[in-house]
């Protein structure tokens, strides 16, 4: 079982085990000496988002590689996405990204691609770590100040840029007005070019990044502050990004939040139009409500559903040949145009579709009937199998057996953070509130932090 590696890489507090300096020294050795089992001078290319820490780790973690034998090429603040797409271009052995995604700015986290664009498979990490283990035993203490910082090059953004605007080609904004919520992360270094190029007017809000303001109440976190501003400024649409931007939220006109789900929809309906929709199969996860799977049965769209994580629904898209795949929280997959969940990507399709269409977004998905759904986060001290305790047990199956198929009930463990979260879907609004409740309560009482 991995001790390190959550669903979306290594993360925690910047400067605190795991993401301390030594053993992010020792990482940086573990990656090197795994990519020299398939290559004899292994190449990695490296990204960061814009925390105050992200620099001080990409710097220690560069050293460990050349001190295993791989050499490091820094493309700056970027994406995540878009170090995917480099490696995959260039051939390099390894992409790694310095990221926490949606956390606060004090968290921060390591990413690791390989050479083909992917995320790494649970079985490579847990290698990885095993190797980690046994260089902490002989690595010395690291002092980050004393490490060299890593010179980006600028020409990677631009060529980022390029296969962003090629993979939707057609589109043009034309007088479409846009708030565009960058959450003081990476997407600032892009999307004010980017959308430069594409014409309409383009309002572009938190996009002055000082190390610290990341995430802080806006981007994909807090979809209700773009929403508000895309109805203040009587824009078509609004944007949000998370930290890293391999998601993407939107907001409609009338100031609504439209998810994940939703642009689920919207785009396996594009695709089944133009014949690409493979097997009229869409993959979703455990947290993807019971609406869009409705949605989609009427228009012949079948849905399956992955644990949640996009790596995880990456792989049921690639067993089942799905051509679209996502999550609620905005991971949206286009293998036909990347190998990774991509923000910046997914808001040009969904501007294109919106565009080709001649209607607004609400008008689009009027279709769409949500069920209520209710998420409660619970923190925890330690992630022990949640029915392994009877009271957990017993209120998740009184929940289930009163629900009796007109919802659902999921009860899991965070990839990233340590949270248990409770999700219920029902017809009744206090019923889902009610059985909510009494399973956070339990599961507080037993695990609470």
């Amino acid at each position: 079982m991995r001790k390190l590696f959550g669903t979306d890489g290594i993360r925690a507090v910047a400067g605190e085990s795991p993401l301390d300096p030594k053993t992010i020294y020792a990482v940086g050795l573990a990656l090197a000496h795994q990519l020299q089992m398939s290559s004899q001078q292994p190449r990695v290319i490296l990204g960061m988002d814009t925390r105050e820490s992200s620099e001080w780790i990409a710097g220690v973690l560069a050293a460990g590689l050349s001190k295993g034998g791989a050499a490091t090429e820094s493309a700056g603040v970027i994406t995540t996405p878009a170090i995917a797409y480099l490696a995959r271009k260039h051939r390099f052995s390894a992409g790694v990204v310095i990221s926490a995604s949606h956390n606060p700015w004090h968290d921060n986290g390591i990413k690791i691609f390989g050479g083909d664009g992917y995320k790494l498979p649970d079985e490579v990490e847990l290698r990885i770590e095993e190797e980690i283990f046994k260089q902490l035993a002989t690595v010395p203490a690291i002092d980050p100040s004393a490490v060299a910082a890593l010179q980006p090059k600028e020409h990677y953004r631009a060529e980022y840029e390029a296969f962003l605007l090629s993979a939707v080609p057609a589109l043009a904004l034309g007088e479409m007005k846009l708030v565009l919520d960058c959450a003081n992360g990476a997407a600032s270094a892009i999307a004010p070019e980017l959308f430069a190029r594409l014409g309409g007017h383009i309002q572009l809000t938190h996009v002055q990044p000082d190390g610290r303001n990341i995430n802080a109440d806006c981007g994909a976190l807090y979809p209700a502050t773009v929403a508000a501003e895309t109805k203040a400024t009587q824009s078509d649409i609004g944007v949000t990004f998370d930290g890293d931007a391999d998601r993407a939220l939107f907001a409609d006109a009338q100031g609504r939040v439209v998810n994940g789900d939703a642009i689920l929809l919207l785009a396996a309906r594009d695709l089944k139009t133009k014949g690409l929709l493979h097997k009229d199969t869409v993959v979703a996860t455990t947290m993807s409500n019971m609406g869009l799977e409705a949605a989609l049965k009427r228009d012949g769209i079948t849905m399956l559903r992955a644990p949640v994580g996009d790596k995880y629904v990456l792989e049921m898209m690639q067993a089942n040949a799905a051509s679209l795949g996502g999550e609620q929280s905005g991971h949206i997959l286009f293998p036909h145009l990347a190998t990774t969940g991509d923000g910046l990507l997914t808001a040009l399709v969904v501007l294109d579709i919106v565009r080709r269409s001649g209607k607004l977004l609400h008008e689009l998905l009027a279709d769409l009937k949500v069920f209520p759904q209710v998420i409660v986060n619970i923190r925890v001290k330690e992630k022990k199998p949640l029915m392994e305790f009877a009271t957990i047990a017993d209120t998740i199956h009184a929940a289930e057996n009163e629900l009796n198929g007109n919802g659902r009930v999921v009860v899991r463990y965070s990839g990233t953070e340590p949270l248990a979260r409770v999700m219920i879907e029902a017809e009744s609004e206090a019923l889902m509130r009610r059985h909510a409740d009494f399973i956070a309560d339990a599961i507080r009482d037993e695990l609470g932090a």
